[in-house]
């Protein structure tokens, strides 16, 4: 299901908030975990059973992680169950194109549908499990708790992606109907709507019919197309998030801020500090850091900086045309590290100032100009194209 979808802004929400609001306190996340495979099992049917194992294995191997006294074996189980499985779903098909094109081999394709938000359900389990083995989050005993954090509707198919130790513990305490809180996010609930219907959606006519036909168009129209597809990727995303949060708003539960005014930032390495944000923060708490982050020589650090990109950019999609928009931030951002500019921007852009300075001006157009570049390739069918 779709949140722009008639059933569920005519039927599910407005079933599921008269059914949470009249079912007493213990039966809230029973409520909500229903509702939510609800709304999974009418986009995704055959896959809901991917779903319930992933939450049933997480649940069991946090709690081993916790208990027993070498938990780094139950980790390592956990890892590559959850990577195993995006594996599978996601890149079988990528690694046999590729197999065959390097050894000129002739395996069949398995034409393997992914299941929809696996990429993001299987990030949060991560999450918890590697949370669980740091000793940042106990391990819950609440089976159905844990169940309704992997599986939280409002942000099951496309984030943002929560840590465990920010939306666990708000399903292991009570909630109450805030009416402040509710009215704000009706607001962002329409204004994710606006963004995902007006914009997006129309944006997304006029970047198809460019990039579907780029062979026949001038360089015009070629950029207007990349203006195009800059415009719907941001209604997209940023316009999914607002009505997620917004939603979750409605329930008494607080999602992190995915976006915040990327195409206004003066850097790329502070683009990513406003863009997809919940996904920016999983691969420093769980790739940048582990692998040394910030610490030891330059060389280290953009070693560090190139892998994270390249991760991000995979696990975007499985095609080249991810990898290489991965690895051209991650360039752009190892140059900024080795200026010592990386950090450099984070303040309020113009802040207690109408318009920006020149000067602001001038870093926010060429950042814009720089992202508008790499989403040619993230939006390109294959590296031709995009060249």
């Amino acid at each position: 299901m779709i949140f722009s979808s008639i059933t569920f802004i005519y039927f599910f929400l407005p079933l599921l908030i008269l059914t949470y609001f009249i079912v007493p306190k213990k039966c809230k996340n029973i409520t909500l975990l229903i509702f939510s495979l609800i709304f999974y099992f009418l986009g995704e049917p055959k896959y809901i059973i991917i779903l319930l194992l992933s939450c049933i294995i997480n649940y069991i191997l946090g709690n081993l992680i916790y208990k027993k006294n070498n938990p780094k074996i139950y980790l390592i189980i956990a890892t590559i169950y959850n990577v195993g499985q995006l594996l599978i779903f996601k890149y079988t098909d990528f690694f046999i194109t590729n197999i065959n094109s390097l050894l000129n081999t002739n395996f069949k394709l398995l034409y393997i549908i992914m299941p929809i938000g696996i990429s993001f359900y299987t990030f949060q389990a991560l999450s918890y499990t590697i949370d669980v083995y740091r000793r940042d989050t106990n391990a819950t005993k609440d089976f159905i708790a844990f169940t309704s954090f992997i599986s939280f509707f409002p942000q099951l198919v496309a984030g943002p992606i929560e840590l465990s130790t920010n939306l666990l513990p708000q399903f292991l305490k009570p909630r109450r109907f805030d009416y402040t809180n509710a009215v704000i996010g009706m607001r962002q609930i329409l204004w994710g709507f606006f963004k995902k219907l007006i914009i997006a959606d129309n944006c997304a006519q006029l970047a198809n019919s460019i990039f579907d036909n780029y062979q026949d168009c001038n360089a015009s129209l070629l950029l207007l197309g990349a203006l195009f597809f800059t415009f719907q990727i941001y209604g997209d995303f940023s316009g999914y998030s607002d009505i997620a949060i917004g939603t979750a708003r409605l329930f008494g539960v607080n999602l992190m801020k995915n976006f915040n005014l990327p195409y206004f930032s003066r850097d790329i390495a502070e683009f990513w500090r406003r863009w997809h944000i919940s996904l920016n923060k999983w691969f420093i708490d769980y790739v940048y850091i582990p692998l040394g982050g910030s610490r030891g020589t330059k060389a280290m650090v953009i070693r560090n900086i190139l892998i994270v990109f390249f991760l991000s950019g995979l696990w975007h999609g499985a095609n080249w045309t991810f990898v290489v928009w991965g690895l051209y931030n991650g360039i752009i951002i190892a140059l900024l590290t080795l200026l010592n500019l990386n950090h450099k921007r984070s303040a309020i852009i113009s802040e207690k100032r109408f318009f920006p300075p020149l000067k602001e001006f001038g870093q926010i157009f060429i950042t814009f100009v720089l992202v508008v570049i790499g989403w040619i390739f993230f939006r390109a069918e294959d590296l031709t194209q995009a060249v």
